[in-house]
């Protein structure tokens, strides 16, 4: 290493680290293509996209589908009856160890089922307000799963690999189609409580460049780690950096010629207007009395009603890929007890989302996803146990069937896809596979996920592995 290295990785440890934390994972499209700036050439994109961007929202832990999008009446009927052998017998479950009761939603009026809109799909009660944007909804009720635990089930549904070391669903969405902003990330992360398991790998960029690495907003403090000014430091002397540190990497660039000197220098000068773009953006207070009534948002305050309205303001100004965390949905007790209280946290912003999104004309080419790692099961898993009594029971762990939904973006308005059997144990119809549903959501969005690859190692990888088919029947 000469002189000259050893002082500008001194001089950028010292004083660049800051900015280059701000600009975590943010996008540049021109460097990321370098040669060739066409991404439909470069990328696949093999049809025009129906959609344009991404609000993903993961549902960490998982909620009970059954109790939510899935009615069975029969599962109810049975409700307290041993679970057939073929349920337990042989089968992988997280933490049930003696052979279970079925376990059906309970019979009051909160829990009830509603056919809903025109489309009479039935939703819970417990979603009152997602229940009268029913008819934007697209559900797939036969989503399955390898993983049974929720770091390895967290890590295959984002980054179609139950280890760590992949990139997330929104860097390569990143890396296939940038930002429609060069002053905010084309990756955007919001969280509500923690991500339990899988953590920040669930946004993480794996073998893709960091550029393309979600950069997780917060409510509190910063915005973005790093982005105010040291104390101390003034606007222009932070200006000052940054243009010596371009300085500096241009010298090396000119020197050395490596096209990623050139993505560092527009990461830092990028880094430099989020000062500016990143606290407007935040600053959900101008949004009018409506909206504030209509998400339920309280502006200052950490909530899951205002990283929705956030991800709405983040899509706007053309952020490609938004994903939201929601901790709390792990409910192997009191499951009647405890599910009320998040669905109530929960369903008003998301119907707000979808409203508020269509009132703009947004939602035609956003999607909107509900996902999560995998489902509940239909047995108990009772809290007591040598005798105790099992009042408080919860759901385990379910990799073999669970529903997730979409609205907007190019999908089927108001339909329901697949079919479980009558106990919600196991697929009837038309399953979709965790690497199916990836390969749709890139369709979407223009991308076609055998084309949209990085060489690793000695070989391509890509989301999807060697796998994936198009789920036609969720497309509008």
């Amino acid at each position: 290493m000469n002189s000259f290295d050893s002082t500008r990785r001194l001089f950028l440890q010292k004083t660049g680290f800051g900015l280059g934390g701000a600009a975590l994972a943010s996008m540049f499209q021109q460097d990321a293509l370098g040669a060739n700036p066409d991404p439909l050439s470069r990328l696949g994109l093999h049809h025009a996209p129906r959609a344009k961007r991404v609000i993903y929202i993961h549902l960490v832990g998982a909620p009970s589908h059954l109790d939510l999008f899935d009615f069975k009446p029969e599962l109810q009927k049975r409700s307290g009856e041993l679970c057939p052998d073929e349920f337990f017998k042989g089968k992988q479950l997280a933490f049930i160890r003696q052979q279970p009761n079925l376990l059906g939603t309970p019979k009051d009026d909160k829990f009830a089922f509603k056919k809903c809109g025109n489309s009479g799909i039935e939703i819970s009660n417990l979603l009152p307000k997602l229940q009268g944007v029913a008819d934007d909804l697209c559900f797939i009720k036969t989503l399955h799963t390898e993983q049974f635990n929720h770091a390895p089930a967290q890590l295959f549904s984002l980054t179609g690999f139950n280890r760590f070391g992949r990139p997330s669903i929104g860097s390569w969405v990143s890396y296939g189609l940038g930002s429609e902003n060069q002053n905010l990330p084309g990756f955007v992360v919001l969280v509500t409580g923690q991500v339990l398991g899988a953590g920040n790998s669930a946004w993480g960029s794996g073998f893709l460049p960091t550029i393309h690495q979600g950069v997780e907003f917060r409510s509190q403090g910063d915005p973005v780690l790093y982005l105010s000014n040291p104390k101390g430091v003034s606007g222009e002397e932070r200006k000052m950096v940054v243009d010596t540190v371009k300085d500096l990497n241009q010298l090396a660039l000119d020197d050395i010629g490596d096209p990623e000197i050139e993505t560092r220098i527009s990461q830092y000068e990028m880094a430099y207007r989020m000062q500016t773009s990143v606290p407007e953006l935040m600053d959900i207070q101008s949004e009018p009395k409506r909206i504030h009534e209509l998400y339920g948002t309280q502006p200052g305050k950490t909530s899951f009603a205002n990283n929705c309205l956030l991800a709405r303001r983040l899509v706007e100004r053309g952020t490609r890929f938004v994903q939201l965390f929601d901790q709390g949905w792990d409910h192997h007790g009191s499951i009647f007890d405890n599910l009320p209280q998040k669905t109530k946290q929960v369903d008003q912003p998301i119907a707000a989302l979808i409203t508020d999104l269509k009132e703009r004309g947004l939602l035609e080419d956003t999607l909107v996803v509900w996902n999560a790692e995998f489902g509940r099961t239909p047995m108990a898993q009772a809290t007591g146990g040598n005798g105790e009594a099992r009042t408080k029971a919860g759901r385990d762990h379910h990799k073999e069937a669970y529903t997730v939904w979409m609205a907007g973006g190019g999908t089927k308005a108001g339909h329901a896809y697949g079919q479980t059997d009558e106990l919600g144990y196991a697929i009837a119809n038309d399953p979709v596979h965790v690497h199916d549903f990836n390969t749709t959501l890139l369709h979407l969005l223009g991308i076609n996920h055998e084309r949209l690859t990085f060489r690793y190692q000695g070989r391509q990888f890509r989301l999807t592995d060697v796998h994936g088919k198009l789920i036609k029947g969720v497309l509008a």
